[in-house]
């Protein structure tokens, strides 16, 4: 049976000594979770800090962003086997942050996906839509145009975690319901099931992103096809997201 994954995603917040008292705050309380597996993803400059404070514990490292070369002249990136050297086994890739504000199209985010999988890391992979595209019905038609770019050529999907989140509910206060979410969640397993098969959409983690918090993680986490959460501002308080986690308990 596969484990749950709730994930938090920091952003561009967090110094190196924030991010070690945040990460050894959750060790204390969640580093030895049974129900379900733990990872945050700081900044690339408080990795270091928060590798150190985890440590020995279940909680998992990784980076918010990767290239898709090892090394070379691309000033300001960040490669798969630096996040590994730096202690990382996970990486963001196709956040919604990242492709509209910084441009990313699903040809990059393949690259990026082929690349974390061939240095051994388990990307979560972004997937959502806007809220002119939900308005305009097309919602199942954008998820079903990113997930078949982003993961063209991959035939061994089950490392790859899918995070499901609709852009307008990203740091918005507002939230998809239960009910839209799960209907997403089945509509992405069914799309994976068609071309990876049944054992590959049974196993794959589809996670929920979209302004989860406390008061709505518990009916998000009700719904049968809901594997976890990628949690953002709610994951930078260890109370708050120590209370997400635990909805799944």
């Amino acid at each position: 049976m596969k484990r749950l994954l709730v994930a938090g995603n920091w952003k561009m917040y967090t110094d190196p000594a924030g991010a070690g008292n945040l990460a050894s705050r959750l060790k204390g309380s969640l580093g030895s979770c049974g129900w379900a597996d733990i990872a945050i993803f700081p900044p690339f400059t408080s990795l270091a800090a928060a590798v150190d404070a985890v440590r020995g514990s279940g909680i998992a490292v990784g980076g918010q962003n990767l290239y898709w070369e090892n090394e070379g002249a691309y000033t300001g990136e960040i490669s798969p086997s630096m996040l590994i050297k730096a202690g990382c086994t996970m990486a963001l890739v196709g956040h919604s942050e990242r492709r509209t504000h910084f441009n990313e199209t699903d040809s990059m985010l393949n690259k990026k996906i082929k690349a974390a999988l061939g240095a051994g890391l388990h990307p979560i992979l972004c997937v959502g839509e806007t809220l002119e595209q939900r308005e305009s019905g097309i919602t199942e038609q954008v998820i079903e145009k990113q997930l078949m770019a982003d993961l063209d050529g991959i035939d061994e999907i089950e490392p790859i975690a899918i995070a499901y989140e609709p852009v307008w509910a990203i740091g918005t206060g507002k939230n998809a319901t239960p009910e839209q979410a799960s209907d997403i969640h089945k509509f992405t397993r069914q799309l994976i099931g068609r071309k990876w098969g049944e054992k590959a959409a049974a196993g794959i983690r589809i996670l929920y992103g979209g302004s989860v918090k406390p008061d709505n993680a518990g009916a998000l986490a009700e719904k049968a096809d809901i594997d976890g959460f990628l949690v953002g501002g709610a994951s930078l308080k260890a109370d708050s997201f120590e209370a997400i986690a635990r909805s799944f308990k």
